[in-house]
């Protein structure tokens, strides 16, 4: 697969795609931290240290995390551990065939004072990738870090390792969330090691890695273990299915894979090759946890809906042309820009019954492929999200953002686009880490990543983003006030300012046509 076809691939399947250590370590020995299960060498630069491939809990095909086997001796953590199982296809993801994977990161700011003691505030990065793709260690962290945190990412399970369901398989359906959950038990005992405050821990999580921070909103098993949470792209009414949806989903692929008619069908499906798994289950999926068990026993969307979840403020948001990624990513697969004449045909697959109401609200323009994009941001992230927003905040402290930048990086090597790219799906995510999928910030947007770093490091400490110098003032949303209360906060290179957030993205029409 050549790299335009995998970006393509990418943008259908994804939307484009302390600080100190111990008082017993030596001060000179800042690169080695001794956990509960053994000591830890890492590397240390100018502005952070950074451990890789730490084991958190130890991984048996479709069984619950187990506690690790301590080590003797000190562990080489100056390289990333195994990535998760996965296919092959997306620039996010790497191909693997590992199931021993449940590794993490911890990167930290480089020590500057020996003898400090304050405990820095925690943020545990999902990462994204439709819970089908993706690992930790892409997400260089070194600048949030030096921001004023203790960051964490994570290998967890992915695709049919996490999502196969079936009664013979009592622990699998939901592993993705288990492995996180085992992880965050890894950093509540062992994170001040690090300089972190284990009582002041953020998870944080974009796309699939969001819906992963909505399930663990909804949990109780995950109560406790974190204190805030951020949401980027991922509106929390699509992040959990039935069992029932789970287990015919998992009746075809357990049909292909041969052991459907087996005497023992766990021990046949245990006993494959992986590869045999990763072939059945395909790479067009976008699974989910399923409701209905002890550890997320009501839907998520009725969960934050009732007030039924961990109530910790929260940072939700969603960028300003979140599907401009998949319809480039679709241009540049065929080479060419979205005909004209393939505007309405394809209004009339998504929405059905509905679609003469788009297209009147919706012309096709001088661009087919630029509106047909931003009719699907807003029916399939902007209304959602504010649904998610205001759902939230009729129980618990909520801040609503809108990521609206429009000279953002492209991807690194490929071809420009025939329209910006603008704030489509992950574009913010290069301000916030170093990732070498896309071009190098300009002085002008690192400028810009310095503001995003310290708003989503203030917020990782108090549960408040507000007080960066010269910055607007961010309110809470409150759905209780009406419209009047549903503040969204415009993140850009520019002045940061209310967001017309409701007429930008035709909310009203949305909420009436879906309804």
């Amino acid at each position: 697969m050549n790299k335009t076809t995998k970006l393509a691939s990418a943008g259908l399947g994804l939307a484009l795609l302390t600080a100190y250590a111990p008082a017993a370590q030596a001060a000179t020995t800042p690169t080695v931290v001794t956990t509960t299960t053994g000591a830890v060498r890492g590397t240390s630069g100018p502005q952070a240290r950074t451990f890789q491939g730490i084991p958190y809990a130890t991984a048996t095909r479709f069984a619950a995390p187990t506690p690790i086997t301590p080590w003797q001796g000190t562990r080489d953590a100056t390289k990333p551990g195994n990535v998760c199982a996965q296919p092959a296809g997306y620039p996010i993801g790497k191909p693997s065939p590992h199931e021993d994977c449940l590794n993490l990161n911890v990167t930290t700011p480089t020590p500057t004072q020996p003898g400090k003691r304050d405990k820095l505030p925690v943020i545990v990065w999902i990462h994204g990738g439709s819970l089908m793709y993706g690992m930790g260690d892409l997400y260089r962290a070194e600048r949030l870090a030096a921001g004023g945190a203790v960051v964490v990412s994570m290998n967890y399970r992915l695709g049919v390792t996490s999502f196969l369901t079936h009664p013979s398989l009592p622990d699998s359906g939901s592993l993705a969330l288990d492995d996180q959950r085992a992880a965050l038990r890894w950093v509540r005992g062992n994170i001040a090691a690090f300089g972190g405050d284990p009582g002041n821990v953020t998870i944080m999580g974009q796309s699939g890695g969001g819906f992963a921070v909505c399930g663990h909103l909804a949990s109780p098993a995950s109560a406790g273990l974190f204190q805030r949470a951020i949401i980027q792209s991922a509106p929390c009414g699509d992040a959990s299915r039935t069992k029932a949806a789970a287990l015919a989903e998992s009746t075809d692929v357990i049909k292909k894979t041969g052991c459907a008619d087996a005497s023992d069908v766990a021990s046949c499906l245990r006993d494959l090759p992986i590869s045999k798994l990763l072939d059945a289950y395909g790479t067009n999926r976008e699974p989910r946890p399923y409701s209905g068990s002890p550890s997320l026993p009501l839907p998520v969307e009725q969960s934050l809906r009732t007030g039924r979840f961990n109530r910790v403020p929260v940072l939700v948001g969603v960028n300003h042309d979140e599907e401009n990624g998949m319809i480039l990513g679709l241009e540049l697969a065929t080479g060419k820009p979205m005909p004209a004449e393939d505007y309405r045909p394809a209004i009339k697959q998504a929405y059905g019954r509905n679609a003469a109401a788009v297209l009147r609200r919706y012309p096709p323009g001088s661009s087919a492929g630029r509106t047909l994009a931003a009719v699907k941001t807003d029916s399939t992230w902007s209304t959602p999200t504010l649904d998610t927003a205001r759902a939230l905040s009729r129980w618990t402290t909520t801040r609503m953002f809108e990521f609206a930048e429009q000279q953002t990086p492209w991807y690194a090597g490929y071809p420009k686009p025939s329209f910006p790219a603008a704030a489509q799906h992950m574009a913010e995510l290069p301000y916030l880490f170093d990732l070498s999928l896309f071009e190098k910030l300009s002085p002008q947007q690192s400028a810009f990543a310095d503001r995003l770093i310290a708003t989503w490091t203030r917020f990782a400490r108090t549960g408040d983003p507000n007080g960066g110098v010269g910055e607007q003032a961010w309110p809470r949303l409150r759905d209780d006030r009406g419209q009047a209360g549903w503040y969204v906060q415009s993140l850009s290179g520019g002045a940061w300012q209310r967001a017309d957030f409701v007429k930008d993205h035709q909310y009203r029409f949305w909420t009436t046509v879906m309804n």
